[in-house]
């Protein structure tokens, strides 16, 4: 075997330019495919992290009856109380942190510009608006006992044309089916990198926002955020809240679930298209290399080499051709996934509806899939070859012998 590989290093070498550029072609499609997967990852991963970090968290507890999609006011329909249930909450070992938050509808309102928001009531002192606080970039966060003030995304200020102190009008549904109207002052801008979130949320002090909306003691939704999110499953289980529903992040974020299958399944037509191109390199490359040397193998085989050993000369050689370019492919696609790591590429603007996709996308590289994809294009490689391999393995020796 030692022999077979060395006599097809040897043959790789008469044709220097040749065989570097067929690895090459190897490494090329392999470092694209390594870029394709990382960046779908850093895609699918920044999409989750926000929806968690800002929506959804690792659970969620709400009334029975809470229908998020009707954003619904009616107290039957909200947590009553909901400082009783972060407390119990706060006592398991896997809980870091649980904060309430009463959603409600409105329409901000500045001069003859208008725009519907979706209005959050927060508690200004939990760490879980971390986010919100480390995101303002003009003005300041809100305090808990601010009855005027209200923080705006920075998509929102822009379109609006709103800066810090401006005066703003806001309409709400309230609990008992009425609308409200109230005068409140902007305190300051924030940005969480993620437009589509930004620019149609407003936040509030949850004690503000009961008030407005007529919900008193009373919020949405609980957010429940664990040491670790695959915990989510078996901490909902030990939950006992009568009355109440509690989600995993899993549930609540089935749409991203899908959308990362779909994404997966298309990402392997763009594999195979690459892996199908680099094939054609190779086999053409092995194809040349037969008819060069079809009076070699006419003598080879009238010495007594049989058609085995032939074809698994061939085979060495792809199998040379596809560890230079598996390596390079690693290196070059690593590389490639690291640059856009640090820089990313902007998507503004383009976000998909029901996922927060981060403003800027960065690539997320994962061992597993330089491991999988390396698999992948030596097997490709492999398979390219037999078709040459055979061709060489059955050419007749007189013939062979005879050829110019």
């Amino acid at each position: 075997m030692i022999q077979l590989f060395k006599m097809a290093l040897r043959n790789l070498g008469r044709n220097r330019r040749r065989s570097l550029l067929s690895a090459l072609a190897v490494s090329m499609g392999l470092a694209l495919l390594v870029l394709m997967a990382s960046v779908v990852a850093g895609e699918m991963r920044g999409a989750m992290e926000n929806t968690i970090q800002l929506q959804s968290a690792h659970l969620q507890i709400r009334a029975a009856t809470y229908d998020e999609d009707k954003v619904s006011l009616d107290w039957k329909n909200l947590i009553e109380d909901p400082e009783r249930l972060i407390e119990q909450m706060k006592a398991l070992p896997q809980v870091t942190m649980a904060t309430p938050r009463l959603f409600a509808t409105g329409i901000l309102t500045l001069g003859d510009q208008s725009r519907g928001v979706q209005v959050v009531g927060i508690d200004p002192d939990s760490q879980a608006n971390q986010p919100f606080r480390q995101g303002v970039i003009s003005g300041e966060f809100l305090r808990a006992d601010d009855r005027e003030g209200v923080l705006i995304g920075l998509p929102l200020a822009k379109k609006l044309k709103m800066d810090v102190g401006d005066q703003v009008n806001l309409l709400v549904n309230r609990s008992d089916g009425s609308v409200d109207e109230q005068r409140f002052t902007i305190r300051g801008v924030y940005s969480t990198r993620t437009s589509a979130y930004d620019e149609n949320t407003l936040l509030m002090p949850l004690a503000k926002a009961q008030v407005f909306t007529g919900a008193q003691d009373h919020a949405s939704t609980i957010l429940v955020y664990l040491q670790d999110r695959e915990q989510a499953e078996a901490v909902a289980t030990s939950i006992s809240a009568p009355g109440y529903k509690v989600l995993t992040w899993r549930e609540m974020n089935d749409l991203i679930v899908q959308f990362e299958d779909f994404a997966g399944g298309y990402m392997v037509l763009l594999y195979l298209i690459v892996l199908g191109i680099t094939a054609t390199v190779v086999t053409n490359t092995l194809v040349m290399a037969v008819f060069e040397r079809t009076r070699e193998i006419g003598v080879l085989s009238a010495i007594g080499m049989k058609s085995r050993r032939i074809m698994l000369q061939f085979l060495a050689e792809a199998a040379l051709l596809a560890t230079g370019g598996v390596i390079g492919g690693w290196i070059l696609g690593s590389l490639a996934a690291w640059w856009f790591y640090k820089v990313g590429f902007s998507i503004a603007g383009f976000g998909i509806s029901g996922i927060l996709l981060s403003d800027t996308i960065r690539a997320y590289l994962q061992v597993k899939d330089l491991v999988n994809l390396g698999i992948l294009t030596y097997v490709v490689t492999l398979l390219a070859a037999l078709y040459p391999a055979v061709l060489a393995a059955r050419l007749e020796p007189i013939e062979a012998l005879h050829a110019e």
